[in-house]
């Protein structure tokens, strides 16, 4: 209990801290910067340098977090080295990674050598301690950051040529950099210690090596275990309790060697986690698992870590090598440059977008930033200095680079977001795909609430099944944007898509990128497709689970079923949006609306409202009501038309 006393305030005020950085990851977001940007600044407000909330003799204790979270950035790494992803452009994603790695470690070693002079702590350092410094400087700046990369194209939806190449390079990137990782520290080890090198002992690397690989796949077969366990908290427990384990193993066993060669045990738990993550990934039937495991600890663990690298990094070091760190992105920048270059042509790779494929490359994160921390812990001489320098020039490609990759996707054309929605014209516009009994029922619903409806079809023989009055429907075989365009889709404010799956996700993706209508329904035939239909922010109607949820709601709540439904023909639903700009800045209260409506919601720019006779009304708001058919009709026309309310 005495050893775990002082230790209690220091935690207590730690939580406090991730908290504030939290809000301060928030407010960079707000601001387009990224949100780890933002949690280690908060750590460097807090830190010893700043506000010493946190005091250097404390430092040492974070370590066992730390390392928990090292674990868990090599376990996501690993997830994301999915096969399938780097399959179709494998030739080309080698060959990047090849012309990178050659040239960022050249012109990266070359760099360090010629700056010794200017970093206070290598100016005194004998030769072969400054090589040891150089081959892992540069080693580290081949990293990149495939989480940072992930959420920018996962943000744009972006898909093509240019945008498989540079996730499928940045993603293998990472498992190569932890291997070279390995290789380098033992290399500098041996420069350090001032023994020589030879070709034994790189036989005893490469040996060291595939050990951990080895030890990293049966840790891939504990954690295949772990993710058979019906409680997700107990999945997410395991899983970083076997990362910190094999840190703590990697710590107890730092100076055991194997047969007494020089060959150690867990010498570099990053490649046994990142084994055991991409084994877990792609050859076992848990992906799914996996995956949503990894991304229910993300947040939490990328705040704990980047908050703690933060209060960690020593500004008085940097401070002294600001310059250093600029210059060392430059020579980044040139080698990103070079190797990308080098790369494509080796094998006459000509894609359009090859010219700015550099730029998706600048991004560095998680491992990057492990990496850096591990420097530390190997080489307590100079390790912090240079980890500290490192992390310098990783926060200031982690600031240009998703600006920079988030550019050259759109520049390429590659970026398939929303496009920005219809404003509202004063008429109620819907447009239905697929003419039969059903959608013509709807129609004619519609058109009794005032709506003006349009059908479509691809195919003309449906007219034959059209008995008595329909409304005006259009035959239009092959629906491309030019045929939405004519049909005036970017004037609809709803969208009702009723033919096949494959047909309803073709035109709802160009619904979603080229007109950016809010309101779009699809009936599902195939379970399967939902999550597709759900990412373009579609309203998915499943007809075998509707009925099941529409008698549910008639059991447990029957008026509001029989109002939703308008089975009562004295009330009725009804969304509106409010145009009218005299009521804008309004109070509720100081309205008069008729006395059987009731104001259910206001929604602004997506946010539901907590509305109460104080809230105000914005042009804009949609604002859902209840009432008799004739008051409804009274309330949209004020709001939807410049007309003056009468004010209580």
């Amino acid at each position: 209990m005495n050893i775990l006393e002082p230790l209690i305030p220091i935690f207590a005020a730690l939580c406090f801290i991730f908290l504030g950085a939290k809000q301060m990851g928030n407010i960079f977001g707000r601001c387009k910067l990224p949100l780890i940007s933002g949690f280690l600044f908060a750590g460097i407000i807090v830190g010893p340098f700043v506000l010493d909330f946190i005091h250097t003799e404390n430092v040492p204790y974070f370590l066992v977090l730390d390392e928990l979270a090292l674990a868990f950035i090599a376990f996501a790494a690993g997830a994301e080295l999915e096969l399938q992803v780097i399959r179709g452009y494998f030739r080309s994603i080698i060959s990047i990674i090849s012309g990178q790695v050659i040239a960022i470690f050249v012109i990266g070693v070359v760099a360090f050598l010629m700056i010794q002079d200017m970093v206070p702590f290598m100016a005194d350092l004998p030769g072969g301690e400054v090589w040891g410094i150089a081959i892992i400087g540069a080693t580290i700046m081949i990293a990149r950051s495939p989480s940072s990369a992930l959420a920018i194209i996962k943000e744009l939806r972006a898909h093509g040529p240019f945008t498989h190449k540079v996730l499928g390079a940045t993603v293998l990137m990472d498992a190569v950099v932890i291997v070279l990782f390995a290789a380098a520290v033992s290399v500098a080890a041996v420069f350090v210690e001032g023994a020589s090198f030879d070709v034994g002992l790189l036989v005893f690397v490469i040996f060291e090596i595939l050990l951990d690989i080895g030890l990293g796949l049966l840790l891939g077969l504990m954690l295949r275990v772990v993710m058979t366990l019906p409680s997700n908290l107990m999945k997410s427990i395991l899983l970083l309790l076997l990362g910190l384990g094999v840190f703590t193993l990697s710590t107890a066993l730092h100076e055991f060697h194997l047969f007494s060669l020089p060959v150690g045990l867990f010498s570099e738990p990053l490649l046994i986690c990142l084994t055991a993550g991409f084994y877990v990934a792609n050859f076992t039937n848990l992906t799914s698992d996996f995956h949503h495991t990894i991304e229910m600890l993300s947040p939490g663990v990328f705040l704990m870590f980047f908050t703690l690298v933060g209060i960690e990094i020593q500004l008085d070091v940097l401070s002294q090598t600001w310059q250093i760190v600029v210059i060392l992105f430059v020579v980044r920048m040139v080698g990103i440059f070079l190797g990308s270059w080098l790369g494509t042509t080796a094998v006459k790779d000509r894609s359009p977008g090859n010219a700015w494929l550099s730029l998706g490359f600048v991004t560095q994160a998680g491992v990057s930033i492990g990496l850096a921390k591990e420097i530390g812990v190997e080489f307590h001489t100079w390790g912090g200095e240079l980890a500290t320098l490192c992390i310098g020039v990783i926060v200031l490609n982690q600031i240009v680079g998703p600006p920079i990759l988030k550019w050259a996707i759109n520049k390429v054309g590659e970026s398939h977001t929303k496009a920005d929605g219809p404003e509202f014209d004063g008429v109620r516009d819907v447009i239905i795909f697929g003419v039969e009994g059903q959608t013509l029922a709807l129609a004619r619903q519609l058109e009794n609430h005032r709506w003006n409806v349009l059908m479509v079809d691809r195919k003309p023989e449906v007219l034959a099944n059209v008995n008595g009055y329909s409304p005006k429907i259009e035959i239009v075989p092959d629906i491309t944007k030019d045929a939405l365009d004519c049909l005036k889709t970017g004037c609809a404010e709803s969208v009702v898509l009723m033919l096949s799956d494959a047909e309803n996700y073709a035109i709802c993706e160009q619904i979603y990128e080229e007109f950016g209508v809010e309101n779009v329904i699809v009936r599902l035939h195939d379970r399967r497709n939902f999550e597709k239909f759900h990412k373009l922010g579609a309203i998915v109607v499943e007809p075998w689970t509707s009925m099941v949820s529409l008698l549910d709601q008639f059991v447990r709540s029957p008026y509001a079923a029989s109002l939703l439904l308008g089975m009562n023909p004295e009330e009725e639903f009804m969304e509106i949006d409010m145009h009218n700009p005299d009521l804008s800045g309004v109070a509720v209260r100081d309205i008069h609306f008729p006395h059987d409506v009731l104001i259910l919601s206001i929604t602004r720019k997506g946010d539901r409202l907590d509305s109460h006779g104080y809230t105000r009304f914005e042009t804009g708001d949609l604002v859902t009501v209840v009432g008799s058919p004739d008051s409804l009709a009274e309330v949209r026309a004020r709001f939807e038309v410049e007309h003056k309310f009468s004010r209580s």
